[in-house]
Formats: structure tokens, sequence, C-alpha cells
């Protein structure tokens, strides 16, 4: 096994471990790459490999996803909740497709921005945890349309890598009156079409230059991610309902910062 591929798997699991906890893993997945000296061509990687990601909470979902769907033609609540998740969904449409080579060539490309965003990101995601509220929300299907809407919006933010998807849109969701455990819930549901959107769409903008050794090493990646992702999914809803999001907030400072201190040695 080559030295990409071995990085590949490092990276799928990086990925996996990280996708749903708000730290950002393509954050992680890109200064992770930088400093192993990884090969991604056009970044294809880093968003590609989350389709392991997906498939894990699909399948950790599957069972509440059928009753949703299954129950839709009858119940104005399931029907409300999808609407909800696709209306939050839509910013990311727009935006992604406007800003995709900012973000691929630019935004991708800068590791001082990155770490910047996991310390300021974690600095406001220690603040709103530690904030006296009385959650309005306890349950993601509850979630009015506008707030979906706007918790959509706010999702945006994570289009600059080092934000994190999850937690621009658990700090949307807290702030607008959510409880801890449905800020998650709904951030998992909304990952789902998110994140498949930015799969193909990806796929479909480098599927010239995607070569038989990128393919491989995006396959490792994606099982990893995939494997590891079930572990976190499954455990992350009762983590955050006893401890709240501090000790990732933490995590994303000192990771920052220590990024920090590397990219000034000259690493």
């Amino acid at each position: 096994m080559d030295h990409n591929t071995l990085v590949a798997a490092a990276l799928g699991l990086l990925e996996g471990l990280t996708e749903f906890i708000p730290v950002s893993s393509t954050g992680h997945v890109l200064l992770a790459g930088h400093f192993l000296g990884f090969d991604s061509p056009g970044r294809a990687f880093e968003v590609l490999i989350q389709l392991g990601a997906i498939l894990a909470i699909l399948g950790v979902y599957a069972g509440k996803l059928w009753r949703i769907f299954s129950s839709a033609p009858h119940d104005p609540k399931a029907r409300r909740f999808i609407l909800a998740v696709l209306l939050a969904f839509l910013p990311a449409v727009v935006i992604g497709v406007l800003a995709h080579k900012v973000i691929k060539e630019i935004l991708f490309e800068t590791p001082l921005l990155i770490a910047s965003m996991l310390i300021l990101g974690g600095v406001v995601l220690l603040f709103v945890d530690r904030m006296a509220t009385r959650p309005r929300y306890h349950a993601a299907e509850e979630f009015p349309l506008p707030m979906a809407v706007k918790i959509g919006f706010i999702q945006c933010l994570a289009m600059i890598p080092g934000v994190s998807r999850s937690g621009a849109t658990i700090v949307g969701a807290l702030l607008l009156g959510a409880d801890k455990r449905s800020a998650a819930e709904f951030s998992f549901f909304l990952s789902m079409p998110t994140m498949l959107g930015a799969f193909v769409y990806d796929l479909y903008k480098n599927r010239d230059i995607l070569d038989a050794a990128a393919a491989g090493n995006i396959v490792v990646g994606f099982v990893c991610a995939f494997l590891a992702a079930l572990v976190v999914v499954r455990g992350l809803l009762n983590y955050v309902s006893v401890h709240g999001y501090a000790f990732f907030a933490w995590w994303r400072i000192v990771v920052g910062a220590l990024v920090l201190l590397a990219l000034q040695a000259g690493w």
C-alpha cells in the first residue's frame, strides 16, 4: 500500500469521525492533507469521501426516514418536516453552485484561513453553549418553516472551510430556540441532501481529472469515512444532550492554534 493510499485511509477516518460533530471535517481533512503532502486533484477527494458519512447516517436513520416518508401522504407533520429540510437545503444549492470555483480554488487552498475559522468558530460555539437559554423546540420535527430557512442560510457559512457545516447549523438552531439534542438531529437530517448534492455536483465538475489512482484513494477514504461515521452518529446525540458542545469548542480552538503555530514555523 503506497503513501497516498495510507494517507487516504487516515483522512477517511478523520472525515467520518468529524463530519457530524461541530469541528469542521473538511477543515480537518484539508489541514491534515496539507501537512501530510496528500495529492488531491481538484480537491475532489475531500468532498467525495463524504458519501461514506452520508451512507452511515442513512443507515442509522433508515427506520426513522421510512416512518417519515411512509406517513407523509396522510400526516401533515411529516410533510411539513420534509418541506422544512428541503427549504433549509435550498440556500446551499444556489450559493454552492455560484461560489464553487472560489471555494475550491481559493478557500480550500488557504490553511491560514481554515485555522483561523477553527478558532473563531470554537469561540462562538463555546459562547452559545454557555448561554442561559430556554429552548422552545425539543424535537427536530417541530421546527417551523421560517426557522428551517434561516438555518439553511446559516449553513452556507460552512462553505468557508473551518467553519463546520454541523457547527453552523447547530449554533443557528440553538440561537433560534432549539435544545441541544434537536439542534444536532436537525443538522443530521439537513446533512443528507446537502452532502449528497455536494457529492454529485463535485463529481460532475471533476469528472475529467479523476484518474484511476485518484478514484482508488476516494474509494479507500469513502469506506473509512463510512465506518468511522457509524460510530460517531450512534453516540453523538446522547453525548451532547448530557455534556453540550464545550469539548468540541475547545478542540477547535486548540487545533486551530496548533496549526497557526505550525504554519508560522514554516511547516
